[in-house]
């Protein structure tokens, strides 16, 4: 693990930790997420060996997009982000800077940097997020847009999704240090960008369900990550989508 998040992934949060790795050479076998970017081909091979994976033999590759790119985002945001938030630290992002291990079925595994970046105290959140959001996940997305015509809004929800834990408990973790709520609301809860759209807002909608006999207040998912469409998989407990979501919707 690199050393300056050993303090932050302790015990059960380590594996988190481990995710993000740095050396002066990649492993071999790991792929440079800029040549996954830009080569349709490579990436798409991926998808396909994904696709087997999960046992899908439809044409449709949108949730095994979906699916891929949670992997993906649960390897790479937990480190990235407490390094960002919590020590105001930026790794390097670019993707011609990073590489990507796979495990078997091409589920994304660990993340490889040639050095550890730089400190950003005091930077805002714009600053801090601008190679992980913008140079990274946004081309990245893009490529998966154009090779699954899944909806960007889905790619990007599923980011809220690692993304809001992630903060939530460095803001616990911090005694609600302002800092951290000031990322939090900006990345998840700003619905505009400097005038550009939010890819990550959207209004969560709240439940009433039933537990036990008590009424059980929850708030779903921004957006449906599509699993319901793999075989076996079903709806998540918190899928906006689910019928009984639609039903108890208040």
């Amino acid at each position: 693990m690199i050393p300056l998040l050993v303090p932050i992934f302790q015990g059960e949060w380590a594996a988190y930790g481990e995710a993000l790795a740095c050396a002066p050479q990649p492993p071999a076998g790991a792929l440079r997420v800029a040549d996954l970017v830009a080569d349709p081909a490579l990436l798409a091979g991926l998808l396909q060996a994904h696709a087997r994976h999960l046992r899908v033999r439809k044409p449709d590759l949108r949730p095994v997009a979906s699916a891929w790119s949670m992997h993906y985002l649960n390897a790479l945001l937990p480190p990235v982000t407490a390094a960002a938030s919590l020590l105001q630290h930026v790794f390097p992002m670019a993707p011609a800077q990073v590489w990507l291990s796979l495990a078997e079925g091409s589920v994304p595994r660990r993340f490889h940097i040639p050095h550890e970046g730089q400190p950003f105290p005091g930077a805002d959140t714009a600053a801090r997020y601008a190679g992980l959001l913008g140079e990274h996940l946004a081309p990245l997305f893009e490529q998966l847009t154009r090779l699954t015509r899944i909806a960007p809004k889905i790619l990007w929800g599923n980011a809220a999704r690692y993304l809001e834990p992630v903060l939530e408990q460095g803001l616990a973790l911090s005694g609600h240090a302002p800092a951290i709520a000031k990322d939090l609301q900006y990345l998840l809860h700003q619905p505009r960008w400097d005038g550009e759209d939010n890819p990550m807002f959207a209004v969560q909608r709240k439940v009433v369900r039933m537990h036990s006999g008590m009424p059980e207040h929850l708030s779903l998912h921004r957006q449906c990550c599509l699993y319901y469409l793999l075989p076996e998989e079903g709806y998540c407990g918190a899928c906006p989508l689910a019928p009984e979501s639609r039903k108890t919707a208040a």
